[in-house]
């Protein structure tokens, strides 16, 4: 995996993925930035929270539940003093669908949480993460 991150401007910067797609991010007004785009440590939370969407989706896909719509909301709290890193996240996933089973969703979460999701367990070296989640039936 490659990535290239060129400074723009200011405190902007316009990264280009391995796979050819533009991100751009700035800082906060009062770091020399223009609140232009998200910042870096938003973008990694964000990943996160596409990483373990995206493996929950999968896994209950591939157990052939009829999932409809899966949404995570991440709620993340930082270190005070430098390196400002992630000390607490917590994950709450709203899981849609017809007739999903409660354990099929748990089993999704935990498998996302403890063996797939490479940002999670890596952010988990940091912060303490938890997980709930609950079920929206579209029967």
């Amino acid at each position: 995996m490659e990535c290239t991150v060129r400074w723009h401007d200011g405190m902007s910067f316009i990264a280009e993925t391995g796979s050819g797609h533009l991100v751009a991010m700035d800082g906060a007004p009062e770091a020399g930035g223009r609140n232009l785009a998200p910042r870096p440590m938003e973008l990694l939370l964000a990943g996160t929270g596409g990483c373990t969407a995206f493996d929950i989706v999968m896994i209950l896909q591939r157990g052939r539940h009829d999932i409809k719509g899966c949404e995570v909301k991440l709620s993340a709290e930082r270190a005070d003093t430098d390196p400002k890193v992630f000390t607490r996240i917590n994950m709450h996933f709203v899981v849609t669908g017809r007739n999903l089973k409660p354990e099929a969703v748990d089993r999704a979460v935990k498998l996302s949480a403890e063996k797939y999701c490479s940002a999670s367990i890596m952010l988990g070296k940091t912060a303490a993460i938890s997980h709930s989640w609950e079920i929206v039936d579209q029967t």
